[in-house]
């Protein structure tokens, strides 16, 4: 089996059921919009812009399932190499460890094993996306006045997973051959978080060196406001 077929095969494996958007919704467009952009080859930076005459929480919507769906399937690749054994701690090398806790289960920040962090952060980010009160379909439904702030948070997480995977696994992605499609993933998820201000400067601390090479110029970005 070839590394591209491996990684196919893994594509089942993504670690919750991947979202779609409604057709004929504002998102279904600018998802469709956002692929285009990426299929052509365009550099990432003008990617992730927001379009002319669209509104910021419909792109930032777009791009958060989208993300959700990547880092699902990238994760689901690791998975068998992340486990309670392997990986007793959610963290990002010696200096960097995440505790869980949500709004209904853990209101107090809790260690876990990785792949429970991220069964958790997973269902947590699944659960937004679901409710129609914080991610409208219908144009005539606003979105709530702290859309954004729910979305850095999401995005703030997400990033956490890269992390993880990086530090810990990145070898597993090496040996199928993946690594140039998780980096591709990483630089535009990190160009669209430094456009719009997704991720405080310091969670990229664990993988500064990383960003500075691939994404040249995002952490200054993210630190100018």
């Amino acid at each position: 089996m070839t590394s591209f077929d491996f990684w196919k095969s893994k594509k089942d494996r993504t670690f919750r059921p991947k979202k779609k958007f409604e057709e004929g919704t504002t998102q279904f467009h600018l998802h469709k919009q956002a692929k285009a952009s990426l299929h052509a080859g365009l550099d990432l930076k003008r990617c992730v812009r927001l379009p002319p005459n669209e509104e910021v929480n419909d792109w930032v919507a777009v791009h958060v399932v989208d993300f959700f769906n990547r880092i699902n399937l990238i994760y689901g690749v690791i998975s068998e190499q992340c486990t309670d054994v392997k990986c007793p701690k959610m963290s990002g090398g010696g200096k960097f460890e995440y505790f869980w806790a949500d709004e209904n289960n853990k209101k107090k920040p809790v260690a876990l094993p990785a792949p429970q962090y991220v069964a958790n952060l997973m269902e947590w980010i699944e659960s937004k996306i679901k409710d129609q009160t914080v991610f409208p379909t219908n144009t005539s439904v606003p979105f709530p006045k702290n859309f954004l702030s729910i979305c850095k948070k999401i995005f703030t997480r997400l990033y956490r997973v890269f992390v993880h995977t990086y530090i810990h696994h990145f070898q597993s992605l090496v040996s199928i051959g993946a690594e140039a499609h998780v980096n591709q993933c990483y630089k535009h998820f990190v160009y669209f978080v430094s456009e719009f201000h997704m991720l405080a400067v310091n969670e990229v601390e664990p993988l500064r060196d990383l960003t500075e090479k691939l994404c040249p110029g995002c952490i200054k970005a993210l630190s100018t406001k």
